[in-house]
């Protein structure tokens, strides 16, 4: 019975409008998830574009200039590791305190949402960031498969043109020019160095005095570029066949005034440093294919750890900034 003057209002009015406040309101406060999303992508950019910047300033051509593989390699994965920790850690912050305050809810069930927003505001703040810089995520995931498929698919190309001097046709490659290059032309070279007791034995001497045999010079380069293509065909076999090497003996004993037996000896072994040469550089090749795998492997693992530890350090922080809302 209501006192004169008092409205007439039912008693359960109050309890059922707050179970309408419950029922219509979402559990996801979406302008504080992507208010932290913004933060943390914000901030990750920022933090990213200082790495880089620190990380070219630090580096050095020079050999006894900047910092090691070593050390850029360890200082990247922390400051990865630093700027998911401190962008993750705002974006969660941000999500958990700004939400709306849910009334009458069980401290578990808020628990669960506040994580729910910190991660769901790590993993949009992620997906923006990777968007932006979609060439440099690239670049890490894929650079060391890159690296190895180039090295290795053009492991031949690449050997022959650094060690042989290769990259131009046969007899571009054989041209005594001063633009040659690699150590094929060297080895050529060896091979016609004359014996001057020889050709002294011979009597044989240049307007200089020098001992040399007459009527091989106008010949000179064209026995180099033949015996430049023998040698480079037989290293694509693998093996000088006797006829070949045969024929380059008497070539260099023309050359050089030595016998054919020595002849044939110092093409043989000519022949052998040149395959260490080659076998040298294609090692070479394949361990800086190696290293550049190992890298952007532990790159990408470190890359993955990392952004663990930022969706748990996001949900983390959220319900830090829930609580404080609420209080």
């Amino acid at each position: 019975m209501n006192k004169p003057g008092e409205l007439s209002v039912p008693y359960s009015t109050p309890v059922d409008t707050l179970d309408a406040v419950h029922l219509t309101g979402s559990a996801m406060s979406w302008g504080a998830i992507l208010a932290g999303a913004t933060a943390a992508a914000s901030l990750s950019l920022i933090l990213l574009l200082l790495g880089v910047g620190l990380g070219l300033s630090s580096v050095s051509p020079w050999a006894s200039s900047g910092i090691s593989a070593t050390t850029l390699g360890t200082s990247t994965i922390l400051w990865l590791t630093v700027t998911q920790l401190l962008a993750s850690g705002l974006g969660g912050y941000l999500a958990g305190r700004l939400r709306d305050s849910w009334v009458d809810i069980n401290t578990d069930e808020v628990y669960f949402r506040d994580t729910a927003h910190g991660f769901l505001a790590w993993a949009i703040a992620s997906l923006v960031t990777a968007s932006l810089l979609a060439s440099a995520v690239g670049a890490v995931v894929s650079g060391g498969a890159q690296a190895g498929a180039a090295l290795t698919n053009g492991m031949a190309s690449t050997v022959m043109t650094t060690t042989l001097g290769a990259s131009a046709p046969l007899g571009a490659v054989a041209t005594r020019s001063g633009g040659e290059s690699g150590a094929l032309p060297y080895f050529v070279d060896s091979l016609f160095r004359k014996d001057g007791n020889a050709a002294l034995e011979a009597g044989v001497t240049n307007s200089n005095g020098v001992p040399s045999t007459p009527g091989l010079e106008p010949t000179a380069a064209t026995s180099s570029y033949e015996v430049t293509r023998i040698l480079m065909t037989a290293l694509q076999a693998g093996s000088l066949a006797p006829e070949d090497l045969n024929y380059v003996g008497q070539v260099v004993a023309l050359r050089t005034g030595l016998n054919q037996q020595e002849a044939e000896k110092r093409v043989g072994e000519t022949f052998a440093r040149l395959q260490a040469a080659l076998v040298a550089a294609e090692t070479t090749a394949r361990e800086a294919a190696d290293q550049a795998r190992k890298a952007s492997a532990n790159a990408t693992l470190w890359l993955f750890i990392s952004l663990l530890v930022g969706a748990f350090v996001a949900s983390l922080a959220a319900t830090y900034g829930g609580r404080q809302r609420d209080h």
